[in-house]
């Protein structure tokens, strides 16, 4: 949910670029793909069929999942964006008081189409997809 209410935000990255790179297409609908390595040693493999894993307008993959931290996800076209999630780290940081804490840290590789899109709007979905992962709230208050 946080990935397409951030996609209303940032309707480029839910587009489309042409083969000639002279027409966008905005599209109307989200349909974000998932990529996870769901069989070890089989690579990407599932029970799923061709129309489930077609038609994707934005992908997030789990890296996280085998114990990836950083990736370069590959963009896969028509689609223009793409993020890959590591796993989450137990990490120390420093609370607004100065002591360390745990923190539980995930870190985020977005790739974009640079035709199309450039890193300050990559940045800002992904400031803004975070903000409404630390406060779920927030998407029940942005759903329109």
């Amino acid at each position: 949910m946080a990935a397409s209410l951030g996609l209303l935000h940032f309707p480029i990255l839910n587009a489309s670029l042409d083969e000639g790179c002279q027409n966008i297409t905005y599209k109307a609908a989200h349909n974000i793909g998932l990529a996870m390595d769901t069989v070890q040693d089989h690579g990407l493999h599932g029970p799923a069929g061709h129309a489930d894993l077609t038609g994707g307008t934005f992908t997030l993959s789990n890296i996280g999942t085998i114990g990836g931290t950083y990736a370069k996800p590959v963009i896969l076209p028509p689609e223009v964006a793409i993020g890959a999630l590591g796993k989450i780290q137990v990490l120390p940081r420093f609370n607004s008081k100065d002591e360390v804490v745990k923190a539980h840290i995930m870190n985020v590789s977005w790739s974009a189409d640079h035709r199309i899109i450039d890193g300050a709007t990559m940045c800002r979905f992904s400031n803004m997809w975070k903000a409404y992962l630390e406060n779920p709230a927030s998407m029940v208050l942005d759903l329109k």
